[in-house]
């Protein structure tokens, strides 16, 4: 289930929060060094990093804040963050990527599979309601 077809099951058209809502979520996502800042480039692209850098931009669109930082690109964003520098420092790159959100550690690791993706996006966007 993408966000599309869970956004059309509850009837929603517009975006639901407004840039600056109080109650707008952040996704901050620490990737593994890739070649480029999505990592959908080059002759062999992983399906699940497509699917993910789909499902964030729909989510930015419907108002959730969305931060991505590449290791190869941004090191400083790792080094800034706390959690970020002490979980590398415990567990190398091997504990990326790292998706935050709201502040929070979410995943690590990994991606969200495919299985998760309604959990994900229910709570990106602050749903209780099943899918």
């Amino acid at each position: 289930l993408d966000l599309f077809c869970y956004l059309a099951k509850c009837k929603m058209t517009r975006p639901l929060l407004s840039s600056g809502h109080p109650f707008m979520k952040t996704i901050q996502v620490y990737d593994p060094p890739m070649c480029c800042s999505t990592g959908i480039c080059g002759p062999e692209v992983d399906a699940d990093l497509v699917n993910f850098a789909a499902l964030l931009s729909q989510l930015s669109g419907h108002g959730v804040k969305v931060e991505r930082y590449n290791l190869a690109q941004q090191p400083m964003a790792f080094v800034e963050n706390v959690a970020v520098k002490a979980l590398l420092g415990t567990g190398g790159t091997a504990v990326l990527p790292l998706i935050f959100m709201s502040g929070k550690l979410y995943l690590e690791g990994r991606y969200p599979t495919g299985a998760e993706r309604p959990r994900f996006i229910q709570d990106a966007l602050g749903s209780g309601s099943e899918v």
